[in-house]
């Protein structure tokens, strides 16, 4: 009779280790299964194939010979100091126009980049080229979404 307490106590205090063994790998399991999935997207493939480039590129072809007329017609006369002036500064004007013209074109590809993570469930999306492994490629279904607006 005595020895019923020595081992109910026994028993609850085995009981209570190995709940508490069980209950913080079931938590991990659960956060493993709750995990956000992760996205990949090819950039270069969706700039590249966006409906916008063509005219993208034709604008920078115009300014590019604009800014080659202009420096013919202005460095005439100046020294090469000068001339290397004026040649950064034209450089950074078409640098400045390239920027903007993809500026556009990359706010339109992150927002249907979104819209895809969104109805896909992903919560995080990457450059295909910074992953080493594992993620789902949602490049064709942006680039679906991109050419059909």
């Amino acid at each position: 009779m005595q020895n019923k307490p020595l081992i109910l106590f026994t028993l609850i205090l085995f009981l209570t280790g190995t709940l508490c063994v069980l209950l913080p790998g079931k938590a991990a399991a659960a956060k493993k299964t709750a995990a956000s999935p992760i996205g990949v997207v090819d950039y270069d493939v969706l700039i590249n194939k966006h409906p916008d480039m063509p005219e993208a590129n034709k604008v920078l072809q115009a300014e590019n010979e604009q800014v080659k007329q202009e420096f013919t017609s202005k460095s005439a006369g100046l020294s090469d100091q000068a001339k290397q002036e004026l040649q950064f500064q034209l450089r950074q004007r078409l640098e400045q126009k390239q920027q903007e013209l993809l500026r556009a074109i990359t706010a339109k590809i992150d927002a249907a980049i979104k819209e895809v993570a969104d109805t896909e469930g992903l919560t995080v999306v990457v450059q295909k080229d910074a992953t080493v492994y594992g993620g789902q490629d949602i490049t064709i279904n942006v680039l679906a979404k991109i050419t059909k607006k």
